[in-house]
């Protein structure tokens, strides 16, 4: 299943609108309603992806397949959630099995769409769902905490473990996020099974009105300072505009649409590519006459794991991947043109497969 990464925010900022956008396989409800999106909306979304477009047009295969990423629409949070205020609950249940969290955020005025918080406030909305989900984290960790005080009394091993647990409960109780703590690898397994809700990365979505999409305003700079506070992403985007553009089927009318607004893209394809990188994925690319495809690995992937993706089979019997840089391949033409100018390369088990690499694999089962 493709890693997920889950839109949130408060009601009314826009995040329906902005699933309906991006999903090319769902369409939630967008209201002027509180609790419009009950269920999460789950759509597969395709990762944009000029380079398969450039190996589409060297190769000319049959059929093209992009890569994928699955973008869950949460329904809104309100004050109190951690209480179970709302739909709380369920929707920090649902944030909780996400891999990364699309935090859109309202940057534009407008009296005909409900606000319960009053004045527009881009960091007072941030900050509304950052307590919430902190509130949960400490509530696990105090839990943590009790359990195993009393176990480490007998079993000196999990000092170490209590130790991160008190580190995060005090960071916590600072109104801090985990991600922001700087936990090193060692110790992150004292947290691992109770799958904290702020330790996941986030990427923030202003969504400013039809004046600010390409400047922003002051609303979205005030959040630009937040996010860049805590080294996170912002993207400025209009995400009725979005929604517009992706309703078109006709390329000749989405790019008539496009300069009309003075878009040289749509912002989706950014904020697809920025949820791509946030996730810590990568994409290699298997290329001939019946398909080009994009495959997307974890970062830092050895070529058995990437061969894994295609079927287990691949990575059980792995022998070795025969590896072509992706600008060598544009600029030689093809993967005859590669080996015969020695830009093939025969690599083995301990290759760390690279961004736009194209890989042919050999195995054995």
């Amino acid at each position: 299943m493709p890693l997920q990464a889950g839109i949130v925010g408060l009601p009314n900022v826009g995040k329906s609108t902005l699933f309906n956008a991006v999903s090319n396989s769902a369409k939630a409800q967008a209201s002027n309603y509180r609790f419009c999106t009950i269920d999460p909306n789950v759509g597969l979304v395709d990762v944009p992806d000029t380079r398969l477009q450039k190996l589409t047009e060297l190769v000319q295969p049959q059929r093209i397949v992009p890569t994928q990423i699955e973008i869950v629409d949460i329904a809104g949070l309100v004050r109190g959630a951690s209480k179970g205020e709302g739909l709380g609950n369920k929707f920090l249940a649902n944030i909780r099995e996400v891999d990364a969290i699309i935090h859109v955020i309202r940057c534009f005025e407008d009296d005909n769409i409900l606000r319960e918080e009053g004045a527009v406030n881009p960091i007072s909305d941030k900050e509304i769902i950052d307590t919430e989900l902190q509130l949960k984290d400490l509530e696990s960790v105090e839990k943590k905490i009790q359990r195993t005080e009393k176990m480490a009394r007998t079993d000196p091993r999990l000092k170490t473990e209590v130790e991160v647990l008190l580190r995060c409960k005090e960071h916590l109780e600072k109104g801090r996020s985990i991600r922001e703590l700087g936990l090193v690898k060692e110790e992150l397994p004292a947290i691992a099974d109770l799958f904290l809700l702020t330790i996941k990365p986030v990427l923030y979505v202003a969504n400013v009105d039809e004046a600010s999409m390409h400047s922003g305003n002051k609303f979205s700079e005030a959040l630009l300072k937040a996010a860049q506070a805590e080294q996170a992403e912002m993207i400025i985007m209009n995400n009725s505009i979005e929604a517009q553009i992706a309703d078109m089927t006709q390329p000749e009318d989405k790019q008539m649409f496009m300069e009309e607004y003075g878009m040289k893209e749509p912002a989706l394809d950014r904020l697809i590519h920025a949820a791509y990188t946030l996730l810590n994925l990568s994409t290699y690319f298997t290329a001939g006459e019946k398909e080009v495809r994009a495959w997307t690995i974890m970062k830092g992937w050895k070529a058995p794991q990437a061969a894994g993706v295609i079927h287990t089979d691949f990575e059980k019997g792995f022998i070795k991947a025969e590896v072509m840089g992706f600008d060598d391949f544009v600029a030689l033409g093809s993967e005859t043109a590669c080996r015969e100018n020695g830009k093939l390369r025969i690599e083995g088990k301990e290759y760390l497969v690279k961004d736009g690499d194209i890989m042919h694999f050999r195995f054995n089962v």
